[in-house]
């Protein structure tokens, strides 16, 4: 079995959820960049044939939600307790566990409000629609159906890193991975 890099008191469940945040990212992201490269996602002509800087946009958007999406990654790894050293100004510090945790849960927040306006929007018929044959529309919410597990996953690790970070700091025993200076392989 393949091993999975992450701390030793993370439970085995919220490093599974940690590492799957950025996969259900990555058929959206995908779809978007097939969208770009003028693939036939959609039935509309127009939208194959995006100006530079709504391309750059839609790049950019699938860039930024992988990148946020490995940021879950450090709720169940070193980076996650203390800053690399290679960061101005923070490299080396212990990160406040209730800093991330509600850096975390508001980022559950947004997507949960995205995703309502996402239904709302859809049911309300807002916005032009994306004109599509019944195999581009499967093909769509293939990709984009697997975000809804994006705040779900987010949370729950979230949850587990503050119980976790919590009942280390609180209790006497055990090892305290924010505490001193940290070795270069935990930056792994």
């Amino acid at each position: 079995m393949t091993k999975i890099k992450a701390l030793p008191d993370v439970p085995r469940w919220a490093v599974l959820a940690a590492h799957a945040v950025p996969l259900v990212t990555l058929p959206s992201g995908l779809w978007r960049l097939a969208l770009v490269a003028g693939l036939p996602v959609t039935q509309d002509a127009e939208l194959g044939t995006m100006g530079f800087w709504e391309s750059g946009y839609v790049v950019s958007l699938s860039v930024v939600s992988e990148l946020l999406a490995f940021l879950t990654l450090g709720l169940v790894r070193s980076w996650g307790e203390v800053f690399p050293r290679w960061m101005p100004f923070l490299g080396g510090r212990r990160v406040n566990p209730a800093a991330a945790t509600a850096a975390a849960f508001a980022g559950v927040a947004g997507l949960c409000a995205l995703a309502g306006w996402g239904v709302y929007a859809s049911y309300a018929d807002l916005g032009p629609g994306i004109p599509a044959s019944p195999a581009q529309d499967a093909l769509l919410v293939a990709c984009y159906a697997p975000l809804l597990a994006w705040p779900v996953l987010l949370a729950a690790v979230a949850a587990s890193y503050y119980r976790r970070r919590t009942r280390a700091a609180g209790s006497g025993s055990g090892r305290q991975y924010g505490a001193g200076r940290p070795s270069a392989s935990s930056w792994v």
